[in-house]
Protein backbone atom coordinates (compact mmCIF):
# COMPACT_ATOMS: atom_id res chain seq x y z
CA UNK A 1 0.00 0.00 0.00
CA UNK A 2 1.11 3.22 -0.66
CA UNK A 3 2.76 4.81 2.35
CA UNK A 4 1.41 8.07 1.44
CA UNK A 5 -1.79 7.27 1.81
CA UNK A 6 -3.78 8.44 5.17
CA UNK A 7 -7.06 8.38 6.44
CA UNK A 8 -8.98 11.78 5.63
CA UNK A 9 -12.19 13.03 6.89
CA UNK A 10 -14.06 14.73 3.69
CA UNK A 11 -14.07 17.80 5.42
CA UNK A 12 -10.34 17.08 6.01
CA UNK A 13 -9.76 17.05 1.78
CA UNK A 14 -11.52 19.34 1.48
CA UNK A 15 -9.62 21.40 3.69
CA UNK A 16 -6.13 19.82 2.11
CA UNK A 17 -7.08 20.58 -1.24
CA UNK A 18 -7.96 23.98 -0.53
CA UNK A 19 -4.98 24.93 0.53
CA UNK A 20 -3.18 22.73 -2.11
CA UNK A 21 -4.83 25.45 -4.44
CA UNK A 22 -3.28 28.33 -2.83
CA UNK A 23 -6.35 29.10 -0.77
CA UNK A 24 -5.53 31.08 2.67
CA UNK A 25 -8.60 32.81 3.24
CA UNK A 26 -12.39 31.74 3.68
CA UNK A 27 -15.31 33.30 4.39
CA UNK A 28 -18.35 31.68 5.74
CA UNK A 29 -21.32 31.28 8.05
CA UNK A 30 -21.15 28.12 9.71
CA UNK A 31 -24.11 25.90 10.44
CA UNK A 32 -24.78 22.46 11.38
CA UNK A 33 -24.35 20.63 7.33
CA UNK A 34 -20.88 21.90 7.51
CA UNK A 35 -19.30 21.05 11.41
CA UNK A 36 -16.99 18.41 9.38
CA UNK A 37 -15.27 21.34 7.31
CA UNK A 38 -14.90 23.63 10.31
CA UNK A 39 -13.58 20.80 12.72
CA UNK A 40 -10.76 20.57 9.61
CA UNK A 41 -9.99 23.81 9.52
CA UNK A 42 -9.92 24.17 13.21
CA UNK A 43 -7.54 20.98 13.27
CA UNK A 44 -5.70 21.81 10.59
CA UNK A 45 -5.25 25.59 10.75
CA UNK A 46 -3.39 27.67 7.47
CA UNK A 47 -6.77 29.02 6.39
CA UNK A 48 -8.22 32.80 8.39
CA UNK A 49 -11.26 31.95 8.62
CA UNK A 50 -13.62 35.50 8.29
CA UNK A 51 -17.01 34.61 9.58
CA UNK A 52 -19.60 37.20 8.58
CA UNK A 53 -23.35 37.93 9.77
CA UNK A 54 -25.43 36.93 6.79
CA UNK A 55 -24.72 34.59 4.22
CA UNK A 56 -24.54 37.59 1.43
CA UNK A 57 -21.95 38.87 2.69
CA UNK A 58 -19.83 35.50 2.86
CA UNK A 59 -20.49 35.76 -0.89
CA UNK A 60 -20.50 39.29 -1.60
CA UNK A 61 -17.00 39.21 0.31
CA UNK A 62 -15.78 36.76 -2.00
CA UNK A 63 -16.66 38.58 -5.08
CA UNK A 64 -14.44 41.50 -3.83
CA UNK A 65 -11.14 39.29 -2.69
CA UNK A 66 -11.66 37.76 -6.41
CA UNK A 67 -12.22 40.96 -8.12
CA UNK A 68 -9.02 42.34 -6.24
CA UNK A 69 -7.60 39.73 -8.37
CA UNK A 70 -7.27 36.61 -6.08
CA UNK A 71 -9.94 33.32 -5.97
CA UNK A 72 -12.62 34.32 -3.52
CA UNK A 73 -14.15 31.23 -2.03
CA UNK A 74 -17.11 30.94 0.76
CA UNK A 75 -18.67 28.59 2.35
CA UNK A 76 -22.32 28.10 3.75
CA UNK A 77 -25.29 25.93 4.58
CA UNK A 78 -27.40 24.89 2.17
CA UNK A 79 -31.09 25.91 1.57
CA UNK A 80 -31.03 29.54 2.78
CA UNK A 81 -27.59 29.71 3.31
CA UNK A 82 -27.18 29.26 -0.75
CA UNK A 83 -30.05 31.24 -1.44
CA UNK A 84 -29.16 34.08 0.79
CA UNK A 85 -25.59 34.31 -1.67
CA UNK A 86 -27.69 33.77 -4.69
CA UNK A 87 -27.20 37.14 -5.55
CA UNK A 88 -23.34 37.55 -4.76
CA UNK A 89 -22.80 34.36 -7.09
CA UNK A 90 -24.89 36.07 -9.69
CA UNK A 91 -22.76 39.49 -9.59
CA UNK A 92 -19.57 36.99 -9.73
CA UNK A 93 -20.89 34.87 -12.78
CA UNK A 94 -21.65 38.68 -14.88
CA UNK A 95 -18.06 39.89 -13.60
CA UNK A 96 -16.50 36.59 -14.70
CA UNK A 97 -14.62 36.94 -11.33
CA UNK A 98 -13.35 33.56 -9.65
CA UNK A 99 -15.67 32.72 -6.69
CA UNK A 100 -15.89 29.43 -5.47
CA UNK A 101 -19.03 28.75 -3.31
CA UNK A 102 -18.33 25.33 -1.04
CA UNK A 103 -21.68 24.55 -0.25
CA UNK A 104 -23.39 22.57 2.70
CA UNK A 105 -26.06 19.77 2.29
CA UNK A 106 -27.68 17.69 3.81
CA UNK A 107 -26.90 13.78 4.43
CA UNK A 108 -26.93 12.09 1.45
CA UNK A 109 -29.85 10.01 1.32
CA UNK A 110 -32.25 12.87 2.28
CA UNK A 111 -30.96 14.97 -0.67
CA UNK A 112 -34.15 16.22 -3.43
CA UNK A 113 -36.56 13.84 -1.06
CA UNK A 114 -38.68 16.55 0.14
CA UNK A 115 -38.42 14.81 3.44
CA UNK A 116 -38.75 18.39 5.44
CA UNK A 117 -35.20 18.07 6.69
CA UNK A 118 -33.76 21.12 8.02
CA UNK A 119 -32.61 23.49 5.19
CA UNK A 120 -33.69 21.56 2.20
CA UNK A 121 -34.31 22.89 -0.69
CA UNK A 122 -34.92 20.50 -3.88
CA UNK A 123 -32.81 20.75 -6.66
CA UNK A 124 -29.62 22.70 -4.78
CA UNK A 125 -27.83 21.56 -7.71
CA UNK A 126 -29.73 22.95 -10.38
CA UNK A 127 -29.75 26.16 -8.47
CA UNK A 128 -26.16 26.59 -8.51
CA UNK A 129 -25.56 25.58 -11.64
CA UNK A 130 -28.00 28.20 -13.01
CA UNK A 131 -25.34 30.58 -11.12
CA UNK A 132 -22.08 29.65 -12.38
CA UNK A 133 -19.92 28.34 -15.01
CA UNK A 134 -19.71 24.56 -12.80
CA UNK A 135 -21.23 23.01 -10.33
CA UNK A 136 -20.88 19.33 -8.85
CA UNK A 137 -22.07 17.48 -6.22
CA UNK A 138 -19.01 15.09 -3.77
CA UNK A 139 -20.44 11.85 -3.16
CA UNK A 140 -17.54 10.12 -0.92
CA UNK A 141 -14.88 11.72 0.59
CA UNK A 142 -12.33 10.37 -2.04
CA UNK A 143 -14.35 12.44 -4.48
CA UNK A 144 -13.90 15.63 -2.50
CA UNK A 145 -9.96 17.08 -3.58
CA UNK A 146 -10.30 15.75 -7.17
CA UNK A 147 -13.92 18.07 -7.21
CA UNK A 148 -11.72 20.96 -5.79
CA UNK A 149 -9.35 20.69 -8.31
CA UNK A 150 -11.50 20.18 -11.51
CA UNK A 151 -13.56 23.71 -9.64
CA UNK A 152 -9.63 25.33 -10.05
CA UNK A 153 -9.08 24.01 -13.78
CA UNK A 154 -12.62 25.51 -14.54
CA UNK A 155 -11.97 28.83 -12.87
CA UNK A 156 -8.70 28.89 -14.46
CA UNK A 157 -9.95 27.46 -17.66
CA UNK A 158 -11.66 29.72 -20.60
CA UNK A 159 -13.45 32.55 -19.07
CA UNK A 160 -13.14 32.86 -15.62
CA UNK A 161 -16.66 32.44 -13.81
CA UNK A 162 -17.57 30.94 -10.15
CA UNK A 163 -17.74 27.49 -9.68
CA UNK A 164 -19.58 25.79 -7.01
CA UNK A 165 -19.58 22.08 -4.66
CA UNK A 166 -22.03 20.55 -2.48
CA UNK A 167 -20.49 18.29 -0.01
CA UNK A 168 -22.96 16.26 1.51
CA UNK A 169 -21.96 16.53 5.79
CA UNK A 170 -22.26 12.85 5.48
CA UNK A 171 -19.46 12.99 3.26
CA UNK A 172 -17.89 15.69 5.44
CA UNK A 173 -17.70 13.63 8.67
CA UNK A 174 -16.78 9.82 6.69
CA UNK A 175 -13.43 8.53 6.27
CA UNK A 176 -11.28 7.44 3.38
CA UNK A 177 -7.65 6.10 2.70
CA UNK A 178 -6.26 8.55 0.06
CA UNK A 179 -3.24 10.48 -0.67
CA UNK A 180 -2.57 13.85 -0.06
CA UNK A 181 -4.13 16.57 -2.15
CA UNK A 182 -2.51 18.15 -4.91
CA UNK A 183 -3.03 21.26 -7.07
CA UNK A 184 -4.04 20.35 -10.82
CA UNK A 185 -2.62 22.67 -13.43
CA UNK A 186 -4.44 23.96 -16.07
CA UNK A 187 -4.03 23.04 -19.95
CA UNK A 188 -2.39 25.92 -21.50
CA UNK A 189 -4.88 28.54 -23.67
CA UNK A 190 -5.67 28.16 -26.94
CA UNK A 191 -2.95 30.27 -29.51
CA UNK A 192 -4.37 33.04 -31.33
CA UNK A 193 -4.95 31.72 -34.51
CA UNK A 194 -1.61 33.69 -36.67
CA UNK A 195 -3.83 34.61 -39.81
CA UNK A 196 -6.52 35.99 -37.84
CA UNK A 197 -4.01 38.42 -36.10
CA UNK A 198 -2.76 39.05 -38.97
CA UNK A 199 -5.98 39.99 -41.12
CA UNK A 200 -6.53 42.32 -37.64
CA UNK A 201 -3.26 43.74 -37.94
CA UNK A 202 -3.82 44.58 -41.60
CA UNK A 203 -6.88 46.23 -40.64
CA UNK A 204 -5.88 48.32 -37.96
CA UNK A 205 -2.91 49.46 -39.69
CA UNK A 206 -4.80 50.53 -42.27
CA UNK A 207 -7.72 52.17 -40.40
CA UNK A 208 -8.23 56.07 -40.14
CA UNK A 209 -9.48 56.18 -36.95
CA UNK A 210 -9.37 52.96 -34.88
CA UNK A 211 -10.86 52.70 -31.08
CA UNK A 212 -10.36 50.22 -28.32
CA UNK A 213 -13.05 48.86 -25.74
CA UNK A 214 -11.49 46.98 -22.92
CA UNK A 215 -13.17 44.68 -20.40
CA UNK A 216 -12.54 42.01 -17.74
CA UNK A 217 -10.73 40.17 -20.24
CA UNK A 218 -7.67 42.65 -20.12
CA UNK A 219 -7.31 43.53 -16.50
CA UNK A 220 -4.27 41.80 -16.40
CA UNK A 221 -2.39 43.41 -19.83
CA UNK A 222 -2.97 47.23 -18.95
CA UNK A 223 0.64 47.65 -20.76
CA UNK A 224 -0.10 45.78 -23.74
CA UNK A 225 -3.35 47.85 -23.84
CA UNK A 226 -1.22 50.89 -23.67
CA UNK A 227 1.71 50.35 -26.11
CA UNK A 228 -1.33 49.35 -28.91
CA UNK A 229 -3.27 52.41 -28.30
CA UNK A 230 0.22 54.46 -28.60
CA UNK A 231 1.13 52.63 -31.93
CA UNK A 232 -2.41 53.18 -32.98
CA UNK A 233 -2.48 56.39 -31.43
CA UNK A 234 -6.02 54.98 -31.08
CA UNK A 235 -8.28 55.77 -28.54
CA UNK A 236 -8.93 53.34 -25.42
CA UNK A 237 -13.00 53.07 -24.13
CA UNK A 238 -13.06 51.07 -20.44
CA UNK A 239 -17.05 51.61 -18.80
CA UNK A 240 -18.07 49.76 -15.47
CA UNK A 241 -15.47 46.91 -16.07
CA UNK A 242 -12.60 48.45 -18.06
CA UNK A 243 -12.03 51.56 -15.90
CA UNK A 244 -7.99 51.50 -14.87
CA UNK A 245 -6.96 49.03 -17.58
CA UNK A 246 -5.34 52.23 -19.02
CA UNK A 247 -4.67 55.19 -16.88
CA UNK A 248 -7.09 57.43 -16.84
CA UNK A 249 -5.13 60.60 -17.36
CA UNK A 250 -3.85 59.19 -20.09
CA UNK A 251 -4.31 61.05 -23.48
CA UNK A 252 -6.03 57.97 -25.21
CA UNK A 253 -8.35 57.20 -22.42
CA UNK A 254 -11.78 58.35 -22.85
CA UNK A 255 -14.91 57.72 -20.84
CA UNK A 256 -18.34 56.21 -22.07
CA UNK A 257 -19.77 59.45 -23.26
CA UNK A 258 -16.41 61.08 -25.31
CA UNK A 259 -15.93 57.68 -26.54
CA UNK A 260 -19.84 57.90 -27.87
CA UNK A 261 -18.67 61.15 -29.73
CA UNK A 262 -15.02 59.45 -31.16
CA UNK A 263 -17.55 56.21 -32.88
CA UNK A 264 -19.01 58.56 -35.73
CA UNK A 265 -15.81 58.50 -37.17
CA UNK A 266 -14.09 55.41 -36.07
CA UNK A 267 -14.07 53.01 -38.98
CA UNK A 268 -12.18 50.19 -37.06
CA UNK A 269 -13.22 48.77 -33.22
CA UNK A 270 -10.93 46.29 -31.56
CA UNK A 271 -12.63 44.71 -28.37
CA UNK A 272 -10.24 43.23 -26.06
CA UNK A 273 -12.17 41.10 -23.14
CA UNK A 274 -15.20 43.22 -23.80
CA UNK A 275 -18.49 42.93 -25.18
CA UNK A 276 -18.80 46.63 -25.68
CA UNK A 277 -22.31 45.89 -25.21
CA UNK A 278 -22.93 49.87 -25.63
CA UNK A 279 -21.72 50.33 -28.72
CA UNK A 280 -23.19 47.44 -30.55
CA UNK A 281 -26.42 47.28 -29.25
CA UNK A 282 -27.35 50.98 -29.33
CA UNK A 283 -23.95 52.60 -31.62
CA UNK A 284 -23.90 50.54 -34.27
CA UNK A 285 -27.50 51.79 -35.23
CA UNK A 286 -25.89 54.95 -36.38
CA UNK A 287 -22.43 53.70 -37.81
CA UNK A 288 -20.99 50.53 -38.38
CA UNK A 289 -17.36 50.23 -38.53
CA UNK A 290 -15.31 47.02 -38.85
CA UNK A 291 -15.21 45.15 -35.61
CA UNK A 292 -12.45 42.84 -34.73
CA UNK A 293 -13.22 40.95 -30.73
CA UNK A 294 -10.30 39.26 -29.03
CA UNK A 295 -11.85 36.46 -26.18
CA UNK A 296 -11.00 34.10 -24.34
CA UNK A 297 -14.57 32.88 -24.65
CA UNK A 298 -15.69 31.56 -27.87
CA UNK A 299 -19.16 32.10 -27.53
CA UNK A 300 -18.94 35.53 -26.92
CA UNK A 301 -17.75 36.50 -30.10
CA UNK A 302 -21.82 35.87 -31.79
CA UNK A 303 -23.04 37.08 -28.21
CA UNK A 304 -24.70 40.46 -29.58
CA UNK A 305 -23.68 41.21 -33.55
CA UNK A 306 -21.17 38.87 -35.65
CA UNK A 307 -17.44 40.67 -35.91
CA UNK A 308 -15.65 40.98 -39.17
CA UNK A 309 -12.89 39.30 -36.90
CA UNK A 310 -12.58 36.96 -34.04
CA UNK A 311 -9.73 35.76 -32.32
CA UNK A 312 -10.40 33.25 -29.23
CA UNK A 313 -7.30 33.68 -27.23
CA UNK A 314 -6.51 35.69 -23.81
CA UNK A 315 -5.61 38.96 -23.95
CA UNK A 316 -2.67 38.57 -22.62
CA UNK A 317 -1.67 35.61 -25.23
CA UNK A 318 -3.18 38.12 -28.74
CA UNK A 319 -2.04 41.23 -27.79
CA UNK A 320 2.00 41.04 -27.74
CA UNK A 321 1.25 39.28 -31.29
CA UNK A 322 -1.33 41.56 -32.65
CA UNK A 323 1.62 44.34 -32.00
CA UNK A 324 4.29 42.43 -33.50
CA UNK A 325 2.17 41.88 -36.51
CA UNK A 326 1.09 45.43 -36.64
CA UNK A 327 4.73 46.61 -36.70
CA UNK A 328 4.33 45.07 -40.44
CA UNK A 329 1.03 46.83 -41.36
CA UNK A 330 1.17 50.29 -39.36
CA UNK A 331 2.38 53.43 -40.24
CA UNK A 332 3.97 57.23 -38.10
CA UNK A 333 1.23 58.19 -36.57
CA UNK A 334 0.95 61.74 -35.59
CA UNK A 335 -0.11 62.41 -31.83
CA UNK A 336 -3.81 62.77 -31.21
CA UNK A 337 -3.22 64.62 -27.76
CA UNK A 338 -4.99 67.50 -28.89
CA UNK A 339 -7.97 66.04 -30.45
CA UNK A 340 -8.12 63.86 -27.13
CA UNK A 341 -8.08 66.36 -24.83
CA UNK A 342 -10.46 68.97 -26.91
CA UNK A 343 -12.93 65.91 -26.89
CA UNK A 344 -12.34 65.72 -22.77
CA UNK A 345 -12.42 69.26 -22.63
CA UNK A 346 -16.15 69.33 -24.15
CA UNK A 347 -16.77 65.84 -21.86
CA UNK A 348 -16.37 68.61 -19.22
CA UNK A 349 -19.08 71.02 -20.47
CA UNK A 350 -21.56 68.29 -21.19
CA UNK A 351 -21.46 66.77 -18.04
CA UNK A 352 -21.21 70.55 -16.22
CA UNK A 353 -24.79 69.60 -14.84
CA UNK A 354 -23.41 66.56 -12.52
CA UNK A 355 -21.62 69.27 -10.68
CA UNK A 356 -22.13 67.62 -7.27
CA UNK A 357 -21.29 63.95 -8.01
CA UNK A 358 -18.01 65.29 -9.94
CA UNK A 359 -16.78 67.34 -6.52
CA UNK A 360 -17.57 64.51 -4.37
CA UNK A 361 -15.93 62.21 -6.11
CA UNK A 362 -12.97 64.41 -7.21
CA UNK A 363 -12.17 64.56 -3.54
CA UNK A 364 -12.46 60.70 -3.01
CA UNK A 365 -9.65 60.23 -6.22
CA UNK A 366 -7.26 62.67 -4.62
CA UNK A 367 -7.65 61.32 -0.99
CA UNK A 368 -7.36 57.58 -2.48
CA UNK A 369 -3.59 58.13 -3.97
CA UNK A 370 -1.98 56.49 -6.63
CA UNK A 371 -2.86 52.78 -5.58
CA UNK A 372 -6.29 53.31 -3.75
CA UNK A 373 -9.10 51.31 -4.80
CA UNK A 374 -12.67 52.75 -5.21
CA UNK A 375 -15.66 50.00 -5.09
CA UNK A 376 -19.14 51.76 -6.80
CA UNK A 377 -22.53 50.64 -5.68
CA UNK A 378 -26.26 51.39 -7.10
CA UNK A 379 -26.21 54.86 -6.15
CA UNK A 380 -26.30 58.98 -7.64
CA UNK A 381 -22.24 59.17 -7.47
CA UNK A 382 -22.09 55.60 -8.22
CA UNK A 383 -23.51 55.85 -11.57
CA UNK A 384 -21.83 58.91 -12.20
CA UNK A 385 -18.55 57.67 -11.43
CA UNK A 386 -18.83 55.22 -14.45
CA UNK A 387 -18.72 58.50 -16.92
CA UNK A 388 -16.70 60.65 -14.80
CA UNK A 389 -14.46 58.70 -12.20
CA UNK A 390 -10.44 58.44 -13.65
CA UNK A 391 -8.92 55.18 -12.73
CA UNK A 392 -5.20 55.20 -12.41
CA UNK A 393 -4.60 51.43 -12.60
CA UNK A 394 -6.06 47.90 -13.59
CA UNK A 395 -8.53 46.21 -10.58
CA UNK A 396 -8.64 50.29 -8.74
CA UNK A 397 -12.49 50.38 -10.07
CA UNK A 398 -15.03 47.73 -8.68
CA UNK A 399 -17.92 47.47 -10.09
CA UNK A 400 -21.45 44.85 -10.51
CA UNK A 401 -20.70 45.21 -14.32
CA UNK A 402 -24.28 44.51 -15.89
CA UNK A 403 -25.86 43.56 -12.87
CA UNK A 404 -26.63 46.15 -10.82
CA UNK A 405 -26.75 44.48 -8.04
CA UNK A 406 -28.35 46.81 -5.01
CA UNK A 407 -26.37 46.59 -1.65
CA UNK A 408 -23.31 44.44 -3.28
CA UNK A 409 -20.55 47.68 -2.63
CA UNK A 410 -20.30 47.48 1.09
CA UNK A 411 -19.32 43.71 1.75
CA UNK A 412 -17.35 43.43 -1.60
CA UNK A 413 -15.81 46.28 -0.63
CA UNK A 414 -14.59 44.49 2.51
CA UNK A 415 -13.86 41.64 0.48
CA UNK A 416 -11.36 43.87 -1.34
CA UNK A 417 -9.87 45.10 1.47
CA UNK A 418 -8.98 41.90 2.80
CA UNK A 419 -7.61 41.04 0.27
CA UNK A 420 -5.64 44.17 -0.79
CA UNK A 421 -4.90 45.25 3.23
CA UNK A 422 -2.23 48.18 3.01
CA UNK A 423 -3.75 49.51 0.19
CA UNK A 424 -6.88 52.46 0.76
CA UNK A 425 -10.38 51.03 -0.04
CA UNK A 426 -13.23 53.14 -0.37
CA UNK A 427 -16.68 52.16 -0.91
CA UNK A 428 -19.66 54.35 -1.89
CA UNK A 429 -23.12 53.97 -0.96
CA UNK A 430 -26.09 55.15 -0.83
CA UNK A 431 -28.17 54.64 2.25
CA UNK A 432 -30.31 52.21 1.39
CA UNK A 433 -27.62 50.03 -0.84
CA UNK A 434 -25.83 50.37 2.74
CA UNK A 435 -28.16 49.22 4.78
CA UNK A 436 -28.53 45.60 3.17
CA UNK A 437 -25.59 44.31 4.66
CA UNK A 438 -24.75 46.88 7.16
CA UNK A 439 -24.40 43.88 10.27
CA UNK A 440 -21.24 43.03 8.14
CA UNK A 441 -20.06 46.26 9.98
CA UNK A 442 -19.41 43.73 13.17
CA UNK A 443 -17.69 41.52 10.91
CA UNK A 444 -15.17 44.49 10.05
CA UNK A 445 -14.74 45.55 13.02
CA UNK A 446 -14.01 41.99 15.15
CA UNK A 447 -11.75 41.26 11.90
CA UNK A 448 -9.62 44.93 11.45
CA UNK A 449 -10.88 45.31 8.10
CA UNK A 450 -10.23 48.94 7.80
CA UNK A 451 -12.57 49.67 5.05
CA UNK A 452 -13.93 53.11 4.33
CA UNK A 453 -17.88 53.52 3.74
CA UNK A 454 -19.28 56.63 2.26
CA UNK A 455 -22.72 56.67 2.64
CA UNK A 456 -24.62 59.59 0.39
CA UNK A 457 -27.75 59.78 2.65
CA UNK A 458 -31.19 60.96 1.33
CA UNK A 459 -33.10 58.96 3.00
CA UNK A 460 -34.69 57.16 0.23
CA UNK A 461 -34.17 55.28 -3.20
CA UNK A 462 -32.88 58.18 -5.42
CA UNK A 463 -32.67 56.39 -8.17
CA UNK A 464 -36.28 54.87 -7.66
CA UNK A 465 -37.72 58.04 -6.87
CA UNK A 466 -36.45 60.03 -9.38
CA UNK A 467 -38.11 57.76 -12.30
CA UNK A 468 -41.19 57.82 -10.00
CA UNK A 469 -40.91 62.00 -10.42
CA UNK A 470 -39.86 62.07 -14.00
CA UNK A 471 -40.90 59.29 -15.65
CA UNK A 472 -44.32 58.20 -13.82
CA UNK A 473 -46.07 62.05 -12.93
CA UNK A 474 -44.90 61.77 -9.54
CA UNK A 475 -46.37 58.31 -8.39
CA UNK A 476 -43.75 58.51 -5.78
CA UNK A 477 -44.87 55.21 -3.65
CA UNK A 478 -42.44 52.79 -2.00
CA UNK A 479 -38.94 54.88 -2.27
CA UNK A 480 -39.08 57.21 0.69
CA UNK A 481 -36.88 55.88 3.53
CA UNK A 482 -36.65 56.54 7.51
CA UNK A 483 -32.39 55.83 8.42
CA UNK A 484 -30.92 55.63 11.47
CA UNK A 485 -28.42 58.07 12.86
CA UNK A 486 -25.03 56.61 10.96
CA UNK A 487 -22.79 57.94 12.72
CA UNK A 488 -23.78 56.86 16.10
CA UNK A 489 -24.85 53.76 14.63
CA UNK A 490 -21.29 52.95 13.20
CA UNK A 491 -19.74 53.92 16.58
CA UNK A 492 -22.20 51.49 18.31
CA UNK A 493 -20.50 48.93 16.46
CA UNK A 494 -17.15 50.05 17.70
CA UNK A 495 -16.27 51.39 14.03
CA UNK A 496 -15.57 55.19 13.49
CA UNK A 497 -18.55 57.74 12.84
CA UNK A 498 -18.38 61.00 11.02
CA UNK A 499 -20.51 62.62 8.98
CA UNK A 500 -19.06 65.26 6.41
CA UNK A 501 -21.28 68.28 4.92
CA UNK A 502 -20.14 68.93 1.37
CA UNK A 503 -17.13 68.43 -0.38
CA UNK A 504 -14.87 70.06 1.57
CA UNK A 505 -16.41 68.16 4.81
CA UNK A 506 -15.70 64.79 2.33
CA UNK A 507 -12.14 65.54 2.37
CA UNK A 508 -11.33 66.24 6.17
CA UNK A 509 -13.03 63.22 6.75
CA UNK A 510 -11.79 60.92 4.35
CA UNK A 511 -8.32 61.85 5.84
CA UNK A 512 -9.06 60.78 9.37
CA UNK A 513 -11.09 57.08 8.36
CA UNK A 514 -8.20 56.46 5.87
CA UNK A 515 -5.33 56.85 9.11
CA UNK A 516 -7.27 55.39 11.17
CA UNK A 517 -7.00 51.34 11.95
CA UNK A 518 -10.52 51.13 12.49
CA UNK A 519 -13.39 50.69 9.45
CA UNK A 520 -14.75 53.58 9.10
CA UNK A 521 -18.44 55.71 8.04
CA UNK A 522 -18.61 58.83 6.82
CA UNK A 523 -22.23 59.76 6.31
CA UNK A 524 -22.78 62.36 3.92
CA UNK A 525 -26.12 64.29 3.89
CA UNK A 526 -27.25 65.02 -0.02
CA UNK A 527 -30.59 66.38 -1.36
CA UNK A 528 -31.42 64.88 -4.74
CA UNK A 529 -28.44 65.16 -7.14
CA UNK A 530 -28.96 65.19 -10.99
CA UNK A 531 -29.84 62.09 -12.77
CA UNK A 532 -27.16 60.79 -15.18
CA UNK A 533 -30.22 59.27 -17.24
CA UNK A 534 -29.87 62.14 -19.58
CA UNK A 535 -26.17 60.77 -20.76
CA UNK A 536 -27.33 56.90 -21.00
Amino acid sequence: MNARMQSLSGGEAAVMALKAHGVDTLFCLPGIQNDWLFNALYDLGGIRVIHTRHEQGAGYMALGYALAGGVGVFNVVPGPGVLNAGAALATAHARGAKVFCLAGQLPARFIDKDLGILHQTNRQLDTLRSLSKWAERANSPEDVPQLVSRAFLQMHTGKPQPVALEIPMDVLQARARMAPPTAASPPPPPAPDAAALDEAARALGRAENPMLFVGSGAQDCGGEVRRLAEALQAPVMGFRTGLGIIDGRHHLALHHNPAREYWRKTDVALAVGSNMRAAVMEWVKERRPKIIRIDIDPHSHDRFLTPDIAITARAEDALPALRAALARHNRKRPSRRREMEELKKWWARESAVLAPQRAFLKVIREELGEDGIFVDEVTQVGFASRLLYTAYRPRTYISTGYQGTLGYGFPTALGVKVACPKRAVVSVSGDGGFLFAMPELATAVQQRIALVSVVFNNNQYGNVRQMQMHDYGGRVIASDLHNPDFVRLAKSFGALGLRARGAGGLRRALRRALASELPSVIEVPVGDMPSIDRFR
